[in-house]
């Protein structure tokens, strides 16, 4: 698993079928302290996440094992909305603190 921000969305109207109604979202990924790289990855949404929420993702043939993932075409997976987090003790993110 790794942790990253929904920063976008993807509109296809042409893809697989076995995509058809399934949320594509853009997560930017960031470190175990909340520094943001640069680096995005569009994910499949399987909890109703939304710009600006933190999430926990999941890539390769892990993003395939969520009930709406199963058997489809996808790399990413957005599995979790993170409420916070600490490393060290040290509190890194809490959802309701974000201005």
């Amino acid at each position: 698993m790794l942790i990253g921000k929904i920063v976008g969305s993807v509109v296809s109207t042409q893809k697989d079928e076995k995509l058809v109604d399934r949320k594509l979202l853009v997560v930017q990924i960031h470190d175990h302290k909340n520094a943001p790289k640069d680096q995005y990855v569009v994910a499949v949404d399987s909890v109703g996440a939304g710009a600006g929420d933190m999430v926990l993702y999941a890539s390769g043939s892990s993003a395939r094992q969520t009930t709406l993932t199963d058997g489809r075409p996808c790399d990413a997976v957005v599995m979790a909305i993170v409420d916070s987090w600490d490393v060290g003790g040290d509190n890194v993110y809490e959802k309701w603190n974000e201005g």
